[in-house]
């Protein structure tokens, strides 16, 4: 079953008399449970697409259906619930609440969704035991290492029970070593269910996915299908 559904996708973006055409009638789907990576030069147009994918963007053309619904041509209110209910976001920078907790970052969407406060904290705290941090529950950002920072965003990517995963260059400021260990993490949840579409500039994180999308000057210029990474 296609989770998602894309057809003839165009972005533009002008300034003044200059139209750049980010996404230029992109086409394909996303079967639920698969594990994606979309990749591409600077300017390719794979953070336009992961915008559109994540309802933080909507496009100017084409038609994009998430589990089954048409969500392209949507107002932005209706899109945030979309967002809350059906997708969980990673990104680089972690984006997590300086003076906050572990448990209470991942808390969030929970908070946004109206759920009470003793099944937050039931559902935040296995979220982190999940990603392997149980034992830093009550830990400050600044109290932990870069890929611990990045299991909190995982654990909060998980706590809505979400449908879909979007990474945003999930690895980009970590060192080698982290870095496999998190594209490991992602690896298990696929494993377990999860669908994971991922943006990278980098081939080695990309060979953790089945399936990579290459992106050139808003065109989908290759569809790669392969056995994953042992």
């Amino acid at each position: 079953m296609s989770l998602i559904e894309v057809y003839d996708i165009v972005k533009i973006y002008r300034t003044g008399d200059v139209e750049l055409r980010a996404l230029d009638g992109v086409s394909f789907s996303v079967e639920q449970g698969e594990f994606v990576s979309i990749m591409g030069h600077s300017g390719s147009g794979k953070s336009t697409m992961m915008n559109v994918l994540g309802c933080l963007d909507v496009p100017d053309g084409g038609t994009y259906f998430l589990d089954g619904k048409e969500v392209g041509s949507l107002p932005k209110d209706i899109l945030a619930g979309i967002r809350n209910r059906k997708i969980g976001f990673v990104f680089q920078g972690f984006n997590l609440l300086p003076k906050a907790t572990a448990l209470e970052n991942v808390e969030l969407p929970l908070i946004y969704a109206g759920v009470q406060g003793k099944v937050r904290k039931e559902r935040g705290r296995a979220a982190l035991d999940r990603v392997g941090l149980a034992d830093r529950m009550g830990h400050r950002p600044n109290q932990m290492s870069g890929g611990q920072q990045q299991r909190v965003a995982i654990a909060r990517a998980l706590v809505g029970e979400t449908p879909l995963i979007l990474a945003d260059e999930p690895t980009g400021n970590l060192d080698s070593k982290t870095s496999e260990e998190i594209m490991d993490l992602f690896v298990t949840l696929n494993g377990e269910g999860k669908t994971i579409i991922l943006v990278t500039h980098e081939a080695d994180i990309a060979a953790y996915s089945k399936r990579t999308l290459r992106f050139k000057d808003g065109k989908l210029l290759d569809d790669e299908r392969r056995s994953p990474r042992a």
